[in-house]
């Protein structure tokens, strides 16, 4: 494997851009190939079936584009696809999720007794985080709440208002979460609300969001597989599986930059 090859990316939909833009910072000589299947999106609402019949299409078009690692995005992917996507993989490249890395970070957290999760429907009732935090912390009580408005909202850019604020205060008055010391933003819109969920809770918790850490991940899973890119990186490329000019102007919101989506229908008509 070359290590000029790009790392390639992949979510439901565009939420996924935070993840690529701490990759990007994180790792500024890499070349991304984002895609972003907003053909079928929400991947929140489908059946783990759908997910991982879509992830493995997804995975596809980026081995063909000689991929040198390819990270899973989506929490609900991660949780539905990951292992079907390793298995179809098949050692020829890492394959890493946004999951596992959070859920090693919290583990190490020994001050945290009582951790909540917020995340979509999908990734809520496979309480993947719960079993994979339980067998590593058995001693944690964790307390998930999915939180179905809040990642349309924040694409829809109604983040950092009044508006979204109460959306956000609503969920977070779940009574679990009255005493606990960490959140997990389960879901890889919600970096873009971390500070409102910091102030309802008065600053007191800590909140581990998926996009550095997973970034930290991809860095030293490069260098333990001798691949990171050591050259001046080439430009990179976003695709999307239906295009419409709301999600080229949404980009913004999670790359923090003007980007350009380029359709690409991956799937047999």
């Amino acid at each position: 494997m070359n290590k000029k090859n790009p790392i390639g990316i992949f979510d439901s939909g565009i939420g996924g851009l935070t993840v690529a833009n701490a990759v990007s910072k994180q790792l500024p000589n890499e070349e991304i190939i984002y895609f972003g299947d907003t053909a079928h999106l929400p991947y929140g609402d489908k059946s783990a079936e759908a997910v991982q019949h879509y992830s493995i299409h997804i995975t596809d078009f980026l081995l063909a584009r000689y991929c040198k690692l390819i990270l899973i995005a989506c929490n609900t992917a991660s949780a539905a696809a990951y292992e079907v996507v390793k298995d179809h993989v098949a050692g020829r490249i890492p394959v890493l999720n946004v999951i596992d890395p959070v859920v090693d970070r919290v583990a190490e957290d020994r001050a945290i007794k009582k951790m909540g999760i917020i995340g979509t429907k999908g990734t809520i009732k496979s309480q993947v985080y719960e079993h994979k935090l339980k067998a590593k912390r058995p001693d944690l009580e964790v307390v998930s709440l999915a939180t179905a408005l809040l990642a349309s909202m924040i694409e829809a850019g109604f983040y950092n208002n009044s508006v979204s604020q109460a959306v956000i205060n609503s969920y977070l008055a779940y009574p679990d979460f009255s005493d606990i010391q960490g959140m997990i933003l389960a879901c890889t819109h919600y970096p873009l609300i971390e500070k409102e969920v910091a102030s309802f809770f008065n600053q007191r918790i800590k909140i581990f969001d998926s996009t550095n850490i997973v970034a930290e991940k991809v860095k030293a899973t490069l260098e333990e597989n001798d691949l990171l890119n050591d050259l001046r990186r080439n430009p990179h490329h976003f695709y999307v599986s239906d295009f419409t000019d709301s999600f080229e102007q949404t980009t913004k919101i999670f790359f923090q930059e003007k980007i350009h989506l380029e359709h690409e229908a991956i799937w047999p008509e």
